[in-house]
């Protein structure tokens, strides 16, 4: 019997219309151009801004996209896997929420939460679905609303995050594409230096927690760095050496967009330039769960068949990890 793989069959995508750059961002906080770019590579950023919309809008949007790209029918779908860490609501999953929008009748929905490692943890979970032989088309989305979670008042924080999502196709193939392999690990460690500190049930609302802004992302930059150069560049390198994978055979590395800095150390450990790199966070921000799909999105037309890409991602928990995937198709 052949071996499945899962690969992807398409991408769409969506950001935001407004931009948020940081001539304008230095009007609202203490902070210029030159401090962001040098620390942190952020130019710009899109930011969702109309009332009453949330991440699932985002989500729909790129997965509609995505749906017409690929011509398929919205009834052929057999599950959606949402990665993100700004629900439209604690309950229903925001991917129910897409489900029923786009009119998925035959799909189940699920929220998968692992912070900006979340859409690598995700397209793991739909690659075993597929392999099972149980599921023919999964769709796999990264979506957040970073705006919704970040304190403008903050000046160590509020230049590096923006809004954005985008969503892939899986299916099965019995030719050597796909998901090849996967290192992903959580140590439990990150609690004191990444979070939401209030608005779950160990600190429900309140007045308390409304007034010392507790609602707002809380980050201890050179901790959470630390973490990520070490993590990333350490799990992108077993990658590579239990694929037989090096400069000369590594197409591109599709790496979290958290830091410049962070995607620069990876870069160097697998001896790659930067043009082998891709990168979105000068004009996208760090978009959470949404930054490796949209790079995808992004560099599409870039992709040939066969490709062999790393991708990398460290978030709150901590949470981190490389995967090895052959690439599928030719880009558009």
């Amino acid at each position: 019997m052949e071996k499945i793989h899962a690969v992807i069959t398409g991408i769409g995508g969506y950001v935001p219309d407004y931009v948020l750059n940081n001539e304008e961002l230095s009007r609202m906080v203490d902070t210029n151009d030159e401090w962001i770019m040098s620390r942190i590579g952020v130019k710009e950023r899109r930011i969702l801004n109309e009332e009453g919309l949330g991440t699932s809008y985002m989500a729909r949007k790129a997965v509609r996209q995505l749906l017409e790209r690929t011509g398929t029918d919205p009834q052929s779908v057999d599950a959606v896997i949402c990665s993100t860490s700004t629900p439209d609501y604690h309950f229903p999953s925001t991917a129910s929420i897409v489900v029923g929008k786009l009119g998925m009748k035959n799909a189940y929905a699920m929220d998968l939460q692992a912070a900006c490692s979340g859409f690598l943890f995700a397209m793991d979970t739909a690659s075993g679905l597929i392999e099972s032989g149980r599921y023919k088309k999964i769709v796999v989305i990264g979506a957040d609303k970073m705006s919704s979670v970040t304190d403008y008042t903050d000046r160590q924080t509020c230049p590096i995050f923006g809004d954005g999502a985008a969503a892939v196709l899986v299916e099965p193939t019995t030719e050597e594409y796909g998901w090849m392999d996967s290192h992903l690990r959580t140590d439990g460690l990150g609690l004191p230096f990444l979070c939401l500190k209030a608005g779950g049930s160990a600190t429900p609302p309140s007045y308390f927690t409304l007034t010392h802004r507790m609602h707002y992302l809380h980050q201890e930059g050179r901790t959470v760095y630390k973490f990520a150069v070490t993590n990333m560049s350490d799990a992108c390198a077993l990658i590579a050496e239990r694929n037989g994978l090096n400069k000369d055979n590594i197409a591109w590395v599709v790496p979290h967009q958290a830091n410049v800095r962070i995607i620069q150390a990876v870069a160097q450990r697998l001896e790659l330039p930067m043009e082998q790199v891709m990168l979105n966070i000068t004009h996208f921000g760090n978009t959470s769960s949404a930054t490796l799909p949209l790079a995808l999105w992004e560099y599409e037309s870039k992709l040939r068949k066969g490709d062999n890409l790393i991708f990398t991602a460290f978030g709150a928990g901590f949470t981190w990890g490389a995967a090895y995937m052959k690439w599928g198709y030719d880009g558009k």
